[in-house]
């Protein structure tokens, strides 16, 4: 960094209501990794701001298609990953997600469809965001760049030999991910992550890293669209796959999803009818009577 650079930087920390009051040297070493990260890259999109709504929107639409086909590149380190956390799972481990920002909410959201899709207990997917739970909907000053707060907020939940932690960050550079992926590490608990970024300092960390390469944004940084979009689908595999093996689904419906509202019974009605060929009424009475799709279906197949 310039000593121009430098001056403007440090002026600049003064009004910034974030903070970015930080040595020299990391400084230069982050303008430095910032110019080398392929989500970091310039937009292969000039003039955004002058283009039509419809341009933009075709434009986005054309470079969003282009992610699935990234995530199938790495489908077999996906499967690598499964198929080492499901045995934990069955022996009681849990699955942690970390990460912060765009990354960290996208863990959260994962983890807190588990319990209602699956009706798996709360605790037994969980997604931490750096700064806590506050910081899903506001930003959290420097939260990130602490590398020991992720392994004190696990801690927190008790992380023991048999969990999993997955970090997730589409730079594959953030430093409360990477401090909590080599505690983990340090451990003994099998480590994953998804990242956006070949050879990133979080997949060299990782025991089984998933790099979906997805290439510059369309608008230049902003990681959380082809990048959230990349993050959002790999997640939906792991957590999805891992759910499937638990025995949390048979065939292909939710049965023990979790019977919160009217479309949920409604649907879980017209499952039971499917599944044991009672009519509408008797099959709410056993829903009613044994409290989820499969021990309603269990009841009738037992007589």
């Amino acid at each position: 960094m310039s000593i121009m650079a430098y001056s403007i930087f440090t002026r600049a920390s003064k009004r910034f209501p974030i903070s970015l009051r930080i040595t020299r040297n990391y400084q230069n070493k982050m303008a430095e990794n910032l110019t080398s990260l392929a989500t970091e890259s310039s937009s292969k999109y000039e003039d955004l701001d002058k283009q039509s709504v419809d341009t933009l929107l075709r434009q986005i639409n054309a470079e969003d298609q282009t992610v699935p086909l990234a995530v199938e590149k790495v489908i077999p380190n996906i499967e690598a990953l499964v198929n080492q956390i499901v045995p934990r799972m069955e022996q009681g481990g849990r699955l942690f997600y970390i990460g912060a920002g765009t990354s960290g909410r996208l863990g959260v959201v994962d983890a807190s469809e588990c319990p209602p899709t699956y009706g798996v207990p709360f605790d037994m997917v969980i997604g931490i965001i750096a700064g806590g739970d506050g910081a899903i909907r506001k930003a959290v000053e420097n939260a990130e760049d602490d590398p020991e707060q992720a392994w004190k907020d696990m801690e927190a939940y008790d992380i023991g030999a048999l969990d999993t932690v997955i970090g997730i960050a589409a730079s594959g550079r953030t430093p409360y991910v990477i401090g909590g992926l080599k505690s983990a590490n340090a451990k003994g608990i099998l480590t994953g992550c998804i990242v956006c970024n070949g050879g990133s300092p979080i997949a060299a960390e990782a025991q089984y890293p998933v790099e979906v390469i997805v290439g510059p944004e369309y608008v230049t940084g902003s990681t959380r669209m082809k990048s959230g979009t990349a993050q959002k689908l790999v997640l939906n595999m792991i957590s999805t796959a891992v759910m499937i093996r638990l025995g949390r689904v048979r065939g292909n419906k939710m049965v023990d999803m979790q019977l919160s509202n009217h479309k949920l019974v409604l649907r879980a009605i017209r499952m039971v009818c499917e599944a044991t060929g009672v009519g509408e009424e008797e099959a709410a009475a056993l829903l009613e009577k044994h409290g989820s799709v499969r021990n309603a279906v269990d009841s009738v197949k037992k007589g």
